[in-house]
């Protein structure tokens, strides 16, 4: 098994964007865990993870909302997804998310 872990970044205000929905599948379609981003713009407690594939899904539209921006209906970016590998057994994987209501990036970070 490998660590996982995720950082949510709100890069219009410069900031850790807490309080994301978000949601871990396997390529089976199984959730592997739902959880809310916490004041670090991170979610603790992400389910280790075997090689194979994985899909994360941030609510993003939702959360900027929450937090006053007006966004157009349908939003540009409602849900975030990020389809990745984990080709080793025992190593860690991060993937960060950067994010603005227009725009995203993502990779794999340490």
């Amino acid at each position: 098994m490998s660590s996982f872990s995720t950082h949510v970044l709100d890069t219009m205000s410069g900031c850790p964007a807490a309080g994301v929905a978000l949601r871990l599948w396997d390529a089976k379609g199984a959730l592997l865990h739902s959880g809310v981003t916490n004041e670090d713009g991170r979610c603790a407690d992400l389910p280790e993870v075997h090689p194979g594939r994985y899909r994360i899904e941030f609510e993003i539209a939702a959360y900027f909302r929450a937090r006053g921006a007006a966004l157009s209906d349908p939003p540009f970016l409602d849900v975030v997804a990020i389809d990745f590998g984990v080709s080793d057994d025992g190593g860690h994987y991060h993937v960060p998310l950067l994010v603005s209501p227009f725009a995203y990036s993502t990779y794999r970070g340490s």
